[in-house]
């Protein structure tokens, strides 16, 4: 009786100790999702442009309303600058967050030459894009009619640390010339120096963009132009030094091209889309696959986003592409 008032006891025991969680716990631990991630925050960016008249600025407006369609982009604000080295300045010191420049300053910028000599530059490539050409424009009336014609002639150069000067001293350095060499040098916007060629106070002027510019259409339509090759030893010291130029031929009778009565030879420079190296993959990423969507739609509204192909907006860059435009690219076998 006493053996069995025990066993009694015994399993009364343990069944409270089961109840209570004493015992060996039959529950299997929740199970966690190592792949689980917090989605990102949404960021503010602030995209540099170029002047109002220039094509940089209607592409930020443009990719403005791209942009903010993600989730991750909270606002993006379109900044008017005075374009390309401006914009590297400001990525550097952390004002922009994404800005458009031209191939031949991110070439300085990542050196550590001209406007920003002793002084590298940690930028990165989202995309390459259009050609930006350079486009001399000279007044029949100068009798301009070569490049190096313009030596002793008032020319406008671009605004002062811009894009279009420095392509401007770069062909004057293949020249053997600088601005000492000009009767008068103005930095004027592309607006501007089209007006003071209206008005005789400028005979020829730079215009670094892409083709056409309708800063050039409005004057042909007004007053006798002449477009100024740039060819020959000129164009082949500038192809040798600097690998970011490649030729350029602006062909005759497209209407689109000004309509011109015989092509003009001349050189361009790859203009690009550069972020800050401290944006994050994700969101890199993210801008380059809103881009290159948007490129294959019917929605392109700016002229020069349809003049190159997206499929090799990746290839063949001057600074090297942050992590996340690289991850896009090569999931979609886009590098070459």
């Amino acid at each position: 009786m006493k053996k069995t008032l025990l066993l009694v006891l015994s399993f009364v025991l343990m069944m409270s100790l089961v109840a209570c969680g004493g015992g060996t716990a039959s529950e299997e631990p929740k199970e966690t999702n190592p792949e689980a991630t917090t989605a990102p925050k949404p960021v503010k960016i602030v995209f540099g442009t170029g002047g109002t008249s220039g094509t940089y600025y209607p592409i930020g407006g443009a990719l403005k309303t791209v942009f903010e369609q993600s989730d991750i982009i909270e606002s993006v604000t379109v900044e008017s600058t005075g374009a390309s080295v401006k914009n590297i300045q400001n990525i550097r010191d952390g004002l922009n967050q994404i800005a458009i420049v031209m191939s031949d300053v991110t070439y300085d910028a990542v050196e550590g030459l001209g406007n920003f000599e002793g002084g590298k530059v940690n930028i990165n490539t989202l995309a390459g894009m259009y050609p930006n050409v350079v486009q001399v424009v000279a007044t029949k009336d100068s009798g301009i009619k070569s490049i190096r014609d313009l030596e002793g002639k008032r020319v406008g150069v671009g605004q002062v640390g811009s894009g279009v000067e420095q392509s401007a001293k770069k062909v004057l350095e293949a020249m053997g010339l600088t601005y000492d060499n000009f009767a008068q040098v103005t930095h004027t916007g592309y607006a501007d120096s089209v007006q003071a060629m209206k008005n005789g106070n400028l005979d020829a002027a730079f215009f670094t963009s892409g083709v056409p510019n309708s800063n050039i259409t409005d004057i042909k339509q007004t007053m006798d132009i002449v477009f100024v090759p740039i060819e020959g030893d000129v164009a082949d010291s500038l192809l040798k030094a600097y690998p970011f130029y490649q030729p350029y031929t602006i062909q005759a009778g497209d209407p689109a091209k000004y309509d011109l009565s015989t092509e003009v030879k001349t050189v361009a420079i790859k203009n690009i889309i550069i972020v800050s190296p401290d944006l994050s993959d994700d969101v890199v990423y993210e801008l380059t696959k809103r881009f290159y969507d948007y490129l294959g739609t019917d929605s392109v509204s700016v002229g020069a986003l349809k003049q190159f192909d997206r499929d090799n907006m990746g290839n063949n860059l001057i600074a090297l592409l942050h992590p996340g435009a690289k991850k896009f690219y090569e999931e979609n076998g886009l590098l070459k």
